[in-house]
Order: C-alpha cells, then structure tokens, then sequence
C-alpha cells in the first residue's frame, strides 16, 4: 500500500500524463456495488416515485418516514463506519448510492444530501469518540436528522468571518452561543445543527447543537425560487448553552471542519447533478419519441437530435470525472483503520488531498445540469413551461446548485488558489511544468497530418491543451505574483483551462480503457462522445489563453505568445455533426442513458 506521501495529489492530472489503467471507470464497478446501485434505484422508484407529487411542496413527515426506511437499508449511513451503526461504504457506492436513488426528485435528494453529507460528516471526520457514539447511529437510521448552519446574513462566501459569538461560561462547562445563521437546508425538522462561532472574538470553532436545547428558535420557511419540497429556514442562537463536550474540533480550527466537510459535499453535490441530469434526459427523450409535429416524431429532427446528443456527451464526461474521483479518494483512504481515534484528521488528510478535483466536479455538475434542464424544457415546447410537467420544477430546482457548497465562481477561485499554494509548498511541480511547456513549445513543429489511431488526435488535443493552460497560468503568475488572486477574470479564465483539462482527460482514459477490455466496436458511441466533446472544448482553451495573454501583454511580446499559441491549436475537425446525430439515435430505442450498464 502507498502513503499519502507517495500517492499521487490533485491536480497533477496538469503536469503528467496518467494511464487508462490507472483510471476508476463505471465499467470497474464490482458486483457488489452494481447491486447497491440498482438497490439504491428499485428504493428510489418504489418509495419516491409513486409519491413525486406528494413531494413537490415540503412535507416534514414524509421526508422523515422515507429517510428512516433509507436508514433501514443502509443507504444513509453509507459513509459512517459500521462501529458507529453506518455501512463503512467505500467512495465509490456511497456516490452510486447518492446518484440512484433521488430519481429527480429534488426535494428527497437535497434532504438526503444534507443528512449523509455536511450534516453528519463533520462528526464523522473530527467528532470525538463520545460524540460519534452519541450521535452518529441516530443520524445512520434518522432517528435524528442534521443539518449544517455556516452560513450567515452578512456572511456566505466568507463564512469564516461569522459573527456568531460563543462565550465561556464562567464555571468552564459551556458555551454560550448567540448568533443567526442563514438559508439552512433540513432546518425545520432537523434535530441537530452543525455550526460554527468565533471564540474570544476571532477563534472560527464548529460546534454540535441539539435544536431541543433553549435558546435555539427558528425563522419562519423562506419562500424559494425552486426546491419547494425542501426546508429552508433561518437558525437563531439566543444565550444556547453548548456544553464545552459538544466543540467540534478544535477551538479555533473551525476551518478546518469546515473546508474539509465542503470538499466533500461539493463532490457529492456533482454526483447528485449527474444523476438527476440522466433522469431529465430520459424524459426528454420519452417525449421527444412520442411529439408529433409535420407528421413524424420530433426525435428526428436533426436540431432534436443535436440537443439530446449534447445532452448525452456532457453527461457521460461528468459521469466519467465522478467516478474517476470517487476511485482517487478510495485510493487515498486505503488502510485508514476508521476504529482509531485519529482516523478522522487521517481520512480529512487523504481527502484534503483532492479538493481541486472536489471543486471541479461542483462546478462542472452544476453546469451540465443547468444545460441539461434548460434543453429539457426547450425540447418539451410549451409543455416544458407548464407546472403539471416535471421539466418546469426541474429547471427551477437546479438553479441552486451553482450557489450553495460555495458558488462557482469562489470554487473556481479556489481550484487556481489550491494549485498555486501546492506549488509554492512544493507538492506539485507546476513551476517546473511551466518551464518545460515553454521549452517544449520553442522546438514543437505543428502537423496536420491525419492521425491514424482511434482517438489519436484527441491524445494530442489534451497534451496541447495542459500546455496551453501551463503557459498561462505562468504568465499570469510571472506578471502578478502574489498579487494574481485580485484579478479573478483571469483566475476564472485559469480555472475553466483546468477544469476542462480534468472533463476531457477524464472523458477519454475511460473511452481508451473500455477500447482495450471490449474492443472498439463495444466502445462506438463512447468514442463519438468523446471526439465531440474535446474537439468542441478544445478551441474554448484556445480562445480563453487569448484573453489572458491579451490582458498580460502588449505588442511584440503578446504577438509571439499569439503565435506560439496558434501552434498549439491546430487541427483537423471530424463531422461533428454526423457524430451527433449516431449518438442520439443510439438512445431512442432505448429511451434513458445507455452509455453505462448495471
């Protein structure tokens, strides 16, 4: 077994190249967790489905009464060791598990969501032995149900600045909390909130508050542009008395609770994404199959076709990167004893490891079902715009998620910030990545010779492409210094490079690994996804290093990193469009997505 130390990080998916063996794929699913997928599905059409309308509007009841049968059958506690009453899943069936069994209803997997990820991780992660026994088997058969209160009025994307204050009590035994916290999910049935004070002013510190303590009161439902099957409310602190047995942590290293438990949800928030994207697809497809306009069904229209293709191919890469990252974290996590006392700092450690990747696929997740959703409804006409369809719920429903588990654009901050200090720290080499790319680029004599290999060209599009991100990030960094995280365009610009480095990477190891183990006609369609995605991404990298070098230079020097630039870039296109048109038709006459098997 390797230590952390001699695993690999995130983000050096930029500075090496990795192999399709070295890649989990959803065609390395095993048996058992192929069961707790399609278990998770059957729990999902047999207790939400026949209840979907009942769960459009918030009911406490029976959110309650679903989760408690989740938590019979293991579901809910898929990431808490079984010591503590949990299932000790390994990563990847705890995302199988969070992608199978919403079913698209949004009210069920956000309440879910919470339970089995930032209301319940931070104890997982840093609770202490009394208090994952005291609370941890309540939470795994929801018996009690968390919630997770960061957030504040005056305080969302710099959440450590809270001003929520905790006092020492003057005989030492408790800390009085005062305080209100802002747009907490579950806060209106919950039973225990998660939350964070500052300690003598400046000391950020996470705590366990039970809702039937005094002092804790709640606002009144807010009223949400979507996610109306779930509880939203403010959370108020009034002199609550949190005995000290109840800090989270360590006092003044709420941060650390707090960015860890973040990480992980928002890598569960895009597993969640990705799941109710592939519903919403199936639905399109269905009615696209069955509307009859100029006497024939819409499914054969081409521009039909291009949006349930697009559809299609952004699903299959956020699948891809899911599952990808899920099998990094459990390679991070292996020969962690979770029994130990110090397994928690061990497994926030390991997955401290791959944040950028956590952060990625929040951004990514959230962007493809936007797109998703939005070309759901527009396939569904008018239909898509009328409250009886699900399509309009869904539209509204995703909105969110490009804001909560920190918004995109703080996420894609974030990815450029966590690369820049693993450099300055020397665990990511990038400073010398950066020198070989322009070294590289000095003595590259650009072809256009047609590559003979499947998937040949698009090898070469990636490698161009980690090059083009190296030589930006280093002229940006060259130029600012310390100084680069105040220009947030061009870190945003960054970001994107590297983000869909990771989305087209992650695309194509899975597409080469299932060409080996199957051959390449078993891989048809996963090859024309994979070609349309990269060569459609590939000239945004293109037009996105132009921005930068042109807000970094000027003149002679702007022009040579043009021209370079311009050797990176070229290629020959494949017909995109017959491309698309192959992978459309090959859903219709199955109807849901096909491009992975149970």
């Amino acid at each position: 077994m390797m230590s952390l130390n001699e695993q690999t990080r995130g983000g050096d998916f930029l500075i090496r190249d990795i192999s399709p063996a070295d890649l989990f794929t959803p065609e390395d699913f095993t048996k058992e967790q192929r069961l707790i997928a399609k278990s998770a599905e059957e729990f999902g059409q047999g207790e939400l489905v026949p209840k979907r309308e009942d769960l459009k509007n918030l009911n406490p009841d029976l959110l309650k009464t679903i989760l408690k049968k989740a938590g019979e059958l293991g579901f809910i506690g898929a990431d808490i060791p079984e010591i503590y009453g949990g299932s000790g899943l390994d990563k990847v069936s705890a995302s199988l598990i969070t992608e199978y069994i919403n079913q698209g209803i949004c009210g069920f997997s956000v309440t879910y969501a919470v339970q089995t990820g930032i209301g319940s991780l931070p104890i997982i992660l840093f609770g202490t032995p009394d208090q994952k026994k005291r609370y941890l088997p309540k939470l795994a058969s929801a018996e009690m149900i968390g919630a997770y209160a960061l957030t504040e009025p005056g305080h969302g994307s710099d959440a450590l600045r809270a001003e929520t204050k905790a006092v020492l009590s003057a005989d030492g035994r408790h800390y009085i909390l005062n305080g209100q916290k802002q747009f907490i999910t579950n806060a209106g049935f919950a039973d225990l909130f998660l939350t964070y004070a500052q300690v003598n002013e400046t000391q950020f510190t996470s705590f366990i508050v039970e809702r039937q303590w005094p002092g804790v009161s709640l606002d009144e439902e807010e009223k949400k542009m979507g996610m109306h099957g779930t509880s939203t409310r403010a959370v108020i602190f009034q002199d609550v008395k949190v005995p000290v047995a109840n800090v989270l942590g360590e006092v003044g290293k709420g941060h650390i609770v707090a960015l860890n438990t973040l990480n992980i949800g928002r890598y569960k928030l895009g597993a969640i994404c990705m799941g109710v994207s592939k519903i919403a697809l199936a639905d399109a497809v269905k009615y696209a199959k069955s509307r009859i306009q100029f006497g024939q069904p819409i499914s054969n229209f081409g521009l039909i076709k291009h949006k349930i293709a697009e559809m299609i191919v952004k699903i299959y890469v956020n699948e891809s990167m899911i599952y990808r990252t899920a099998g990094l974290l459990d390679k991070a996590l292996e020969g962690i004893d979770s029994t130990k006392d110090e397994a928690g700092n061990l497994i926030a450690e390991a997955l401290r490891r791959y944040a950028i990747e956590c952060s990625i696929n929040k951004v990514f997740g959230s962007e493809t079902m936007d797109f998703v959703m939005d070309e759901y409804v527009q396939i569904m006409g008018g239909y898509g715009y009328i409250e009886d369809y699900p399509a309009e719920a869904a539209y509204r429903d995703a909105r969110i998620n490009r804001i909560w588990e920190g918004t995109n654009e703080i996420n894609r901050l974030l990815i450029v910030d966590m690369l820049l200090k693993a450099a300055l720290k020397g665990e990511l080499p990038l400073l010398h990545a950066v020198k070989k790319a322009a070294e590289d680029l000095l003595g590259l004599m650009p072809k256009l010779d047609a590559e003979q290999g499947i998937l040949e060209k698009e090898q070469k599009m990636i490698s161009m492409a980690k090059k083009i991100a190296l030589l930006s990030a280093g002229a940006a960094t060259q130029k600012y210094l310390q100084k680069l995280g105040n220009e947030q365009e061009l870190v945003a610009l960054i970001a994107d490079m590297v983000i869909e480095i990771f989305a087209m990477e992650s695309a194509l190891l899975r597409t080469l690994k299932k060409i080996k183990k199957e051959g390449p006609d078993a891989a048809r369609i996963q090859i024309a996804a994979t070609q349309v995605y990269i060569q459609s991404a590939f000239p945004k990298l293109d037009q996105m290093a132009k921005e930068v070098f042109s807000a970094l230079s000027r003149g002679e020097e702007l022009k040579t990193q043009l021209m370079g630039l311009k050797k990176l870039t070229r290629f020959t296109p494949d017909n995109l469009i017959k491309l698309r048109r192959e992978i459309a038709e090959s859903i219709l006459a199955i109807g849901k997505y096909h491009l992975t098997r149970l």
